[in-house]
């Protein structure tokens, strides 16, 4: 066995050679996919700054727009959706641009009033529902050249939907662990934040019920107003 490795120099030169190649390839791979040792750390986020700092701020759905649930063929269509400070101001931070309202290298975080759902109509003749919401909720705004983002964590239950009449379901958001959705920003007086993302769902009932259902669509554009100082839009800079 060991003579058949060592038969001749030109064998080994050839080895050598066929394996140095390889080796460059795999080096030059691994450098071209970021995994070589010399890569650098990713790339951070960029700067985010949300003026005026220490506003307190709402979101209200923008007029003639409707906010939706869409699961399975089931569509809930609320037409009043809105987030508010605790009253009176200053009461706690919910619906505040924080103080600290830069960050050099991620988004500017604030904490939100959960926000409500009411007159809301469903496309099964014969079914109603009702919205209710719960628990600690926040906003992630993110600066970009390309476009800011808002990203909104709804807590582990955080919506409940619930139907009655012909069919009576529920279907409850992010029911194992918080969810993110994802809407982008318009710069404006108002501006405006546009959701149009999936939300995991369990939903729970009989007979019309779409209970092989694990996600929601949900759409709905709100307008962000300065409640502290309304002739002061809200801005997302970097």
């Amino acid at each position: 066995m060991s003579h058949s490795f060592s038969s001749s120099d030109g064998g080994s030169r050839t080895i050598l050679r066929a394996t140095t190649a390889v080796a460059a390839a795999l080096g030059l791979t691994m450098a071209g996919t970021g995994l070589a040792g010399a890569a650098g750390a990713p790339d951070l986020a960029p700067s985010t700054t949300v003026t005026p700092a220490g506003a307190y701020f709402s979101a209200s759905l923008v007029p003639g727009t409707k906010a939706t649930f869409s699961a399975g063929g089931v569509v809930v269509t609320c037409s009043v959706s809105e987030t508010v400070p605790t009253s009176p101001l200053g009461t706690d931070t919910k619906n505040q641009v924080p103080a600290a309202n830069h960050n050099a290298d991620g988004p500017v975080t604030s904490g939100l009033n959960a926000p409500t759902y009411s007159s809301c109509t469903t496309n099964a003749p014969g079914v109603s529902a009702t919205v209710t919401t719960s628990g600690a909720w926040s906003i992630d705004m993110q600066y970009s050249p390309d476009g800011s983002k808002g990203t909104l964590t709804v807590p582990v239950g955080g919506v409940v939907v619930k139907t009655s009449g012909i069919a009576v379901c529920t279907v409850t958001t992010a029911p194992d662990a918080p969810a993110q959705i994802t809407g982008a920003w318009t710069g404006g007086n108002p501006p405006t934040l546009a959701f149009d993302a999936a939300v995991p769902v369990r939903v729970d009932g009989g007979f019309g019920c779409p209970t092989s259902s694990k996600a929601a669509q949900f759409t709905a554009t709100y307008e962000i107003n300065n409640v502290s100082d309304p002739t002061a839009p809200v801005t997302v800079g970097p």
